[in-house]
C-alpha cells in the first residue's frame, strides 16, 4: 500500500483513512524527509486532522534539481510529426525556483503570450544516484522514491526561437507540483505503466493517456541519465507528456516552405498561426491535472490552478 506524503509551510503529514498526521520530524527539505523513514512510519500511529483544513504547498523543496525528458510518449511524438521509433531519448534542465504548490495560481509573465500546459509524472529519488550509478529493474525502487503530479508549463514564444527549453520553462510557477508525494516500492513501481494521466482545462479533457504510450521508461532513462547527470535524494525527474498540449506542428507541406524563409520570418508566421489556436492558456483558465492507476491503486492526486496573466 502506498504513502502519501503532504507538505504545509508548518510541517509534513501523513495521509492516513482518517485524514493527515503530522510527521515528528526535524526535515525542512524533501531530500531530508527522505532520509526519516522512521518518523513517516510512526505518523501512522498520531492523530489526524482534515487535509481540507490544510494549506498544501509542493512536497518537492527547492532548490534541488529538475531534470526533465524530451518527447517521450508516442502519442506526442507523432502529433509533432516524429516516428516514435526514431525519438532519441533527450533531457533538459529546469530552474527549480519554477517551483510551485498544485492550487497555486500559474503566473503568465507579461512578455509570455503562448502559455501550454504538459502534464508529466514526476520521479523524486530517495538516495544519491552518483555518475555511474548502475541501474536496472532490480534496483529501481532503491533510487526511485516516490512519484508525484507535475505540469511542465511551458511559454511556446520564448522557446521555440531560442532553441533550447530552460527559460522557456522555467519562470516562477512554471512547475506546480503535488498535492502529494507517493511513495512506492519495488512491486508498486510495477504498476508504473498503468498510471494515466489526464489534464483538462476549464473541464475539457486535452490529455489523458496511459504509461503505456511513454517511449523511454524510469530504467531507460536513468540508465541515461547516469552517464552524466548526478542525483540525490528529493531531486525531480519529469518524465514526459502526452498528446494534448495546445502546441500542433505544421503540416508537412508548411514546413517544406517555412524551411526556405528567413528565420525571422518563419518565426514571425508561425506564432501568427498559433495565436489563433483557442488551445493556448488564458486568464481565468482552470487547469486540473491528476494521474492514477485506474484501479485506483496508486493514486497521486489532482492538481487545480488558476491561469493569471501578469500586468
Amino acid at each position: 500500500m502506498t504513502t502519501a506524503i503532504l507538505r504545509t509551510a508548518e510541517g509534513w503529514y501523513r495521509s492516513t483513512r482518517g485524514g493527515a498526521a503530522r510527521i515528528a520530524t526535524d526535515a525542512t527539505t524533501t531530500g531530508e524527509l527522505l532520509l526519516d523513514r522512521p518518523a513517516i512510519a510512526s505518523a501512522a500511529d498520531a492523530d489526524p486532522v482534515p487535509v481540507e483544513s490544510l494549506e498544501l504547498t509542493s512536497p518537492v523543496t527547492a532548490p534541488c534539481r529538475v531534470v526533465a525528458q524530451m518527447t517521450n510518449f508516442a502519442s506526442h511524438a507523432q502529433d509533432a510529426g516524429f516516428d516514435p521509433a526514431s525519438v532519441p531519448l533527450t533531457f533538459f534542465r529546469k530552474s527549480s525556483s519554477s517551483i510551485s504548490g498544485p492550487y497555486d495560481d500559474v503566473i503568465r509573465p507579461a512578455h509570455v503570450r503562448l502559455l501550454d500546459y504538459e502534464i508529466e509524472i514526476g520521479l523524486i529519488f530517495g538516495r544519491a544516484m552518483p555518475v555511474g550509478t548502475a541501474i536496472d529493474e532490480e534496483n529501481l525502487a532503491d533510487y526511485v522514491a516516490g512519484l508525484v503530479v507535475t505540469n511542465d508549463i511551458s511559454a511556446r514564444d520564448v522557446q521555440l526561437p531560442k532553441t533550447q527549453f530552460y527559460e522557456g520553462k522555467s519562470y516562477p510557477t512554471f512547475t506546480p507540483v503535488g498535492p502529494c508525494l507517493v511513495l512506492v516500492d519495488a512491486d508498486e513501481l510495477k504498476q508504473f505503466t498503468d498510471l494515466r494521466l489526464r489534464l483538462s482545462v476549464n473541464g475539457q479533457v486535452r490529455q489523458d493517456r496511459t504509461v503505456a504510450d511513454m517511449i523511454y521508461r524510469p530504467v531507460a532513462a536513468l540508465q541515461a541519465l547516469t552517464r552524466f547527470q548526478r542525483m540525490d535524494p528529493g531531486d525531480l525527474l519529469l518524465t514526459g507528456t502526452p498528446v494534448g498540449t495546445a502546441l500542433r506542428a505544421p503540416a508537412k507541406p508548411l514546413e517544406v516552405v517555412a524551411a526556405l524563409l528567413p528565420p525571422a520570418l518563419k518565426w514571425r508566421l508561425f506564432f501568427q498561426a498559433q495565436a489563433r489556436n483557442p488551445k493556448y492558456l488564458q486568464d481565468g483558465d482552470l487547469i486540473e491535472a491528476g494521474i492514477a492507476t485506474d484501479n485506483g491503486a496508486i493514486d497521486l492526486g489532482t492538481q487545480r490552478m488558476l491561469v493569471r496573466w501578469a500586468r
